[in-house]
């Protein structure tokens, strides 16, 4: 009897022993982590910021190492919940559950663990404040966007997003023990960036998420009304990169900086807009170069923090 094989091309199910380093690379690759290294670039600067110079090594070690940890678990467990619609899409189907590298189990045993051991770590090496932050961030990630929000309204985005805002306030905290304006305005900053971030990938790949009935923006709004909405967002994110300004009483270098790169995003964002206004549609707009210049604009925001608060120290 003839079978066939009903999984999406390229999927294959693993066969035989799994070496070691198999299995390292996979629950490496269940953590995500491209998407940790943004979440430490707007940690680590936000405590030059908070030490108005440079800051204990260790506690920056300890707070970064907690910090992937609890984000690793984040994504981790997003993997476990993800995987019947990682499998339907191009983009996720190569992960390590769709590839059958790790069991649903595995993957949701390692998920607990590293979220306890990032408590943990946080709580005993840097401060208890800074670890409730994070546990906060890795469950509404986890219950608040994945569960409940990725697969129900077009605004996922927006408000689960939210839960990659937590990195400045960890720093911040990590160095104070307290939560001040500065950190808060990052958050926002963090906050505004995320959609317009995310947006312009998720119009890569929205027949991805049409597949899989997950109703990011670009699959059930027009082209126009998304480019608009990342706009918005991109004039409220510098907007709110220029308040740390004042609010942390930042060097001269900051504020220059920041308007700087916010003129670039703007300026991206705009033609963006400019093309769909004049009727170019589909792969023509390329929203994958806002999307690889808003991972530079944060980086060196943040980056540009860290040398300012040390510069003018």
């Amino acid at each position: 009897m003839t079978t066939v094989d009903l999984r999406p091309a390229g999927v294959q199910v693993g066969v035989g022993r799994r070496s070691l380093g198999d299995t390292v690379r996979a629950y490496v690759a269940l953590t995500k982590p491209r998407i940790i290294e943004l979440l430490l670039v707007t940690t680590a600067p936000v405590m030059f910021l908070a030490e108005r110079g440079v800051p204990d090594l260790w506690l920056v070690v300890a707070t970064l190492v907690g910090g992937t940890m609890a984000a690793g678990s984040a994504n981790v467990l997003n993997c476990y919940l993800d995987r019947d619609i990682d499998l339907q899409m191009r983009r996720t189907r190569r992960r390590p559950l769709p590839m059958h590298g790790v069991s649903a189990r595995e993957t949701l045993i390692f998920g607990v663990l590293l979220g306890i051991a990032a408590t943990l770590m946080l709580g005993l090496a840097v401060n208890w404040l800074s670890a409730l932050l994070a546990l906060t961030a890795n469950l509404f990630y986890v219950f608040g966007y994945t569960m409940f929000l990725k697969r129900r309204t077009s605004q996922n985005i927006v408000w689960g997003g939210a839960a990659g805002c937590f990195p400045p306030l960890i720093g911040w905290t990590a160095v104070t023990g307290s939560i001040s304006w500065a950190p808060i305005v990052l958050f926002g900053v963090v906050f505004f960036w995320t959609p317009p971030h995310f947006w312009a990938l998720a119009m890569r790949y929205k027949e991805d998420y049409a597949a899989a009935n997950v109703p990011m923006l670009p699959v059930v709004a027009t082209e126009t009304r998304v480019i608009t909405e990342i706009t918005i967002y991109t004039w409220a994110t510098v907007l709110c990169s220029l308040a740390l300004w004042p609010v942390a009483d930042t060097g001269a270098l900051y504020p220059i900086v920041a308007a700087v790169l916010g003129v670039a995003i703007l300026i991206e964002s705009h033609r963006l807009l400019g093309k769909v206004r004049s009727g170019v549609t589909g792969v023509d707009l390329n929203p994958m170069r806002l999307f690889h210049l808003s991972n530079s604009y944060l980086a060196l925001l943040f980056l540009v923090i860290a040398i300012d608060a040390v510069a003018f120290a």
